[in-house]
């Protein structure tokens, strides 16, 4: 059974533990804006059944049903105008801030106790990162899938993809400097696993494994032969069945959160 609803205005979807629900450890999931691009989708994506735990996962903003007016095909639009300024920043910006109001409620809907774990896909990731080192939240186990954490390797493999070239401004290359997570390791004091697809792009696989050989011991990256970035197949809104690399993902994940 899952629940869904909104926790200080954010939309959640939340799984109980299979055992006694009561008293136990959160689980707290931000999806990817590549599919599962929901929170719907990433619980089916990656519901990490074998954790003890609740799992719940948020909704991004611009995202699902927060998304703009004009659907899927204005926040493309948005994308293509300035994906720094229009969606990156202001995204894990928003996400960041209404996140301690959002736990602090999820703590008062759910019988949870006071520990956290954290895992973020893709930009997900990139708020995962940001509530480690920019709020007090205390966390205590984090995991990466497909990080998105360095804005300029993101660029990168958009200009890539789309044979554009980004219009770079003293702004944007500011927001990219503090969005530059192997720069900012160090700010990380807690160990992390970082899931990584073998066939994604260099622009995420590279600072990937450039933020793991700075992070704490007890760090742990792990590629997935034949993955790609994404988890889900497209469109990636709604539920729909866990490919075999979102399997891969999902026991890794489920491993390190069960430790």
């Amino acid at each position: 059974m899952t629940i869904t609803g909104h926790a200080a205005g954010v939309p959640f979807l939340a799984i109980p533990p299979a055992n006694n629900p009561e008293n136990k450890p959160l689980v707290v999931v931000w999806h990817l804006l590549d599919a599962p691009r929901t929170e719907v989708a990433m619980a089916s994506a990656l519901p990490l059944n074998g954790v003890d735990a609740w799992r719940v996962y948020l909704g991004l903003p611009l995202t699902g049903s927060r998304g703009p007016a004009g659907g899927f095909d204005e926040f493309i639009k948005l994308a293509m105008e300035d994906v720094i300024t229009n969606i990156y920043e202001p995204l894990t910006t928003q996400a960041v801030s209404e996140f301690p109001a959002a736990l602090a409620a999820l703590r008062e809907q759910l019988p949870v106790n006071e520990h956290l774990s954290l895992v973020g896909g893709s930009i997900g990731s990139m708020v995962v990162l940001r509530v480690l080192t920019e709020t007090g939240v205390k966390v205590d186990k984090v995991a990466l899938v497909s990080p998105a954490i360095q804005l300029a390797g993101m660029i990168s493999t958009a200009e890539k993809g789309f044979g554009i070239t980004y219009p770079w401004t003293e702004a944007t290359r500011a927001v990219a400097a503090h969005l530059d997570f192997p720069a900012r390791a160090s700010e990380i004091t807690l160990p992390v696993l970082i899931v990584a697809g073998e066939q994604d792009e260099p622009g995420f696989t590279g600072p990937a494994e450039q933020l793991w050989s700075k992070l704490p011991a007890g760090s742990s990256f792990v590629k997935v032969p034949g993955m790609g970035h994404a988890l889900a197949e497209e469109p990636g809104m709604e539920a729909a069945p866990q490919t075999a690399n979102a399997a891969q993902v999902d026991a890794i994940v489920t491993d390190w959160l069960s430790r």
